[in-house]
């Protein structure tokens, strides 16, 4: 069987709004989350609420959420961008704006029913709501059609009861975006569901995982214990009820695989940005180190790997905002990103040496951060999957 057909590449300017957007980023960064306190937040496994709030307040939450909801208009490339720019201070801040602007804003502006979007997207729009996932079980990771946790009608109600694993945030959340089954075990993609559980609900409880990477917050296990919901609450309405697949297998899931690939590129900027700064202050044998030939190669591979990782990354987006088909294109992303921004981890930690071991640097940090993203958001195990099952291999 043939190879599929390359797209076009076009290269374009960034648009000037979007060069506008990173300049406030980077200040608000530098005046609100100094160094000293990243690390601290880090060690708490705590993102900084004050700060958030500060950070709320320049209206990014919105450039998910289409205007008539009182969003910005979609503007998922600048969005990505705010990702990226966020990310320079590690997860503290990029982490919760996802649980806002794209585990709530793009995906009900996607898939929520016309009373869901009126009711959630004007508060998503101003940041006033978190979303949590609700996707891997104890036993189920990638093989998301095979969850069983179970939910059933009862008169204008539903009813769920199972367990949910690494719901990252949930435990501040205000809904888990819930995968469940709703159907007959053997329909496998027909037998799937949406619903949105409030974290309050009567019949929800949950435990802590700590994690090594990302740790904005702790992970949750989830238990659901004759949790009832309105049917109101079924993503899409009850129309959608079995229909789930449909809004797992959407262009939502393209832009879920975008997000946690421009955090895992905003990381591994900064990992380069440090090193390379390093390298040039850095004085051994009479010269920077940056003047030795094993570290400048380094350096020079890395960034030449950063670059292509750029390029994935926003064309990928680029083809999401213009509502084009982009299913391979944000595998190849996350796929790509993921792997290399390892690589670009583990080139700048040796280049900084045995500091980058310490907190006396950023790279610690980043280079657990980057390890996980091979795992997090889709593996890049999953993301071949994907990739030769869509082109017919």
């Amino acid at each position: 069987m043939m190879a599929p057909p390359l797209p076009p590449v076009t290269f374009t300017d960034e648009p000037e709004h979007i060069g506008q957007l990173r300049d406030t980023i980077r200040r608000f960064v530098a005046a609100h989350a100094p160094r000293d306190a990243r690390i601290q937040w880090d060690r708490d496994h705590r993102w900084p609420r004050d700060v958030y709030a500060e950070l709320n307040k320049l209206g990014l939450t919105a450039l998910t959420v289409p205007e008539e909801y009182g969003g910005a208009g979609q503007d998922l490339v600048a969005a990505i961008a705010v990702i990226e720019e966020l990310a320079q201070a590690g997860p503290c801040l990029a982490g919760p704006y996802i649980h806002t602007a794209f585990y709530g804003g793009m995906n009900l502006s996607e898939n929520g029913s016309a009373e869901q979007k009126a009711e959630f997207l004007p508060r998503l729009a101003r940041g006033e709501l978190f979303f949590a996932y609700g996707l891997s079980e104890p036993d189920v990771g990638g093989d998301l059609a095979s969850v069983t946790t179970r939910a059933r009608l009862e008169g204008d109600e539903v009813v769920i009861d199972g367990a949910k694993r690494w719901c990252t945030g949930a435990d501040w959340s205000d809904y888990i975006y819930t995968l469940v089954r709703s159907g007959p075990a053997e329909d496998r993609y027909r037998n799937l569901s949406f619903v949105l559980i409030p974290t309050n609900a009567p019949g929800v409880r949950m435990q802590d995982i700590h994690h090594a990477n990302l740790r904005y917050t702790a992970s949750q296990d989830v238990y659901f214990d004759s949790v009832r919901v309105p049917a109101a609450n079924i993503v899409g309405g009850p129309a959608m009820w079995n229909q789930g697949w449909k809004l797992l297998a959407g262009r939502a899931l393209d832009v879920e695989k975008l997000e946690i690939t421009a955090v895992a590129f905003g990381i591994a900027r900064a990992a380069l940005d440090e090193a390379w700064d390093y390298a040039q202050a850095r004085v051994q044998f009479g010269k920077p180190i940056s003047q030795h030939q094993a570290v400048r190669h380094k350096l020079v591979v890395a960034r030449t790997k950063l670059q292509a990782a750029r390029h994935m990354l926003y064309h990928a987006a680029w083809l999401a905002n213009e509502g084009r088909p982009c299913s391979a294109e944000t595998s190849m992303a996350k796929l790509f990103v993921a792997d290399v921004g390892v690589e670009i981890a583990l080139a700048c930690q040796q280049v900084i040496g045995s500091y980058a071991l310490s907190d006396a640097f950023d790279m610690e940090r980043h280079v657990r951060d980057l390890l996980g993203m091979p795992i997090v958001g889709g593996s890049s195990d999953m993301q071949k999957n994907n990739l030769a099952s869509l082109w017919k291999l």
